[in-house]
């Protein structure tokens, strides 16, 4: 066993907003933003139902089928799961990143693996459907720089590019100086040579981000039978052309979420903000956004420019030309998948969360908003120190400030010898009395080798408060050393961290134990510390 699992209450970490925290106890000011939860009940109501009378289940399939087929590496599992999803008892249980270098922070890994574990757990509460997991690639995301660098061991690995639009065409061939440089940093150990290679098969033998990313995706779980799906598909993109014309040309994304935005507003702050029009054009090299000025639709930073009726011909002839933002994605999503829920961190289900009404505007089906684990790694040498340190474990969530504070109170308090002075001073006052009855001349002495004994006292007195303030600087700078490893750069270990630095460490074991360990089995929802065994 690799690790040890403890559990804490979300609330107690202080990691998480009011709407997050409110939203998993079910708060009375979050449930109109919602309508089915994180219970068995809930997802058995869910079935019952919601149809998916919309679906298109053959295009679906046989995308998805074609999809597998860009990288020489799909299993036959995710074969298995493509091919049910024509059939009307299979719900697909998905989540979605970013094309993130290397998979980027650690919480992508917890993201697939609690969304793999949550298809398996419905699975078990509902024998006779079938749950099949989907990872959703943002391969039309154009934010380079958010996706461009991986963080192992405090350093960060950087690709640089000057490739410009959507992320999923960008070539890998030029990663293999980028992947030659995280080789010296994880060393050449079994377990950091088989992850390199795997990273030079994914990168350097298939033509850009977006196969690349599903092959990775393929080593690391499609023995689990992980579908990848790549939205960016102009089959799959005709299923959606009456609400990209909806969006475009009435505007009703905008006006619907909008509303529900004020509402949010009364208790909580909004994730995002719709606009007017929330799509993007795309060709290679560019993703734009679409903006109505006067009678025309103008790609912004561009010299592009259509007419309504040209504009609506592309719709119809080529919708693949069209990107939906932040705020149509979902909706997106939900019309082409037989979606039971979406496993997303905190700030995704704060934006899903405004999206309800205009869902049932759509007359398509809202899933159930199922929060992904989060995870704390520590390792045998951090355990050491926090022991040492006589702290708790949970103590680790606390502001560095606060728990230095406590800590200094707690374990340092200063020393005051002054306490001794009365006692010495009856003493000397005795002797002074006997000395008196021999020669009156000898209290003189008595008296300086009195003030003698208590400037000794007042001098071991600071003695001794300037080792206990050495001694809490050394304890001090222990604690800021656990909250850098655990935080690194004041944010949690799971949104910073790569995994290689665990792989390298514990190989294909450290999926394998995480898929053991971080269990979703509708019950309270905790925050999952994994305490190296």
């Amino acid at each position: 066993m690799l690790f040890i699992k403890q559990l804490y209450s979300i609330q107690k970490t202080e990691l998480f907003s009011n709407l997050f925290e409110d939203y998993i106890q079910q708060d009375e000011k979050v449930k109109p933003f919602y309508k089915y939860h994180i219970d068995k009940k809930d997802f058995e109501n869910y079935i019952q139902e919601q149809h998916f009378d919309y679906l298109n289940r053959p295009v679906l399939t046989e995308t998805l089928l074609k999809q597998s087929k860009l990288v020489s590496n799909t299993n036959s599992i995710t074969i298995d799961y493509i091919n049910s999803l024509s059939n009307e008892n299979t719900f697909t249980v998905t989540t979605g990143h970013q094309l993130c270098l290397f998979t980027g922070p650690l919480y992508f890994i917890y993201k697939i693996i609690s969304t793999i574990n949550l298809s398996k757990t419905l699975k078990e509460k509902f024998p006779n459907k079938n749950f099949v997991p989907v990872y959703w690639m943002a391969t039309e995301d154009h934010d380079f720089e958010e996706i461009n660098h991986a963080n192992v061991f405090g350093k960060k690995v950087v690709w640089h590019s000057t490739e410009k639009g959507s992320v999923g065409d960008f070539k890998t061939e030029n990663l293999k100086d980028v992947i030659e440089e995280l080789k010296i940093i994880l060393g050449e150990n079994e377990n950091a040579t088989h992850l390199i290679q795997l990273f030079e098969d994914a990168y350097l033998k298939n033509k850009n981000l977006a196969d690349a990313t599903r092959y990775l995706v393929n080593e690391l779980f499609g023995a689990y039978g992980l579908i990848t799906l790549d939205g960016n598909d102009k089959a799959l993109k005709q299923l959606f052309i009456e609400e990209f014309k909806t969006d475009i040309f009435k505007n009703t994304t905008f006006e619907i979420v909008t509303k529900t935005i004020d509402k949010l507003k009364e208790n909580y702050s909004a994730q995002v903000s719709p606009r007017l029009i929330n799509v993007f054009f795309t060709e290679p090299n560019l993703r734009e956004r679409v903006e109505k000025q006067n009678d025309k639709y103008k790609v912004l930073n561009t010299d592009i420019s259509f007419s309504k009726e040209e504009l609506e011909n592309i719709i119809n002839t080529t919708p693949e030309k069209l990107s939906p933002n932040v705020v149509l994605r979902p909706l997106y999503q939900q019309k082409i998948l037989p979606n039971i829920a979406y496993v997303g961190g905190p700030g995704e289900l704060a934006y899903w969360l405004e999206y309800k009404t205009l869902f049932e505007n759509y007359n398509i089906n809202f899933p159930i908003l199922m929060p992904r684990n989060f995870v704390m790694l520590i390792d045998k040498g951090t355990q050491s120190k926090i022991k040492k340190l006589n702290l708790e474990t949970e103590s680790i969530f606390k502001d560095g400030e606060d728990l230095v504070k406590a800590f200094i109170k707690t374990e340092h308090a200063d020393v005051n010898l002054n306490e001794f002075n009365e006692p010495l001073n009856t003493v000397f006052n005795s002797i002074a009395e006997l000395v008196s009855t021999i020669d009156k001349s000898l209290i003189g002495s008595v008296e300086a080798e009195k003030q003698k004994t208590l400037n000794g006292i007042l001098s071991l007195n600071q003695k001794i408060n300037k080792a206990l303030k050495q001694k809490s600087e050394t304890d001090i700078n222990q604690i800021w050393a656990i909250k850098a490893k655990l935080f690194p750069n004041n944010i949690p270990q799971e949104r910073y961290d790569n995994f290689s630095m665990y792989y390298s460490k514990y190989g294909k074991e450290f999926i394998e134990t995480l898929f053991e360990e971080l269990t979703y089995n509708l019950e309270p929802f905790e925050y999952n510390v994994l305490l190296e065994n």
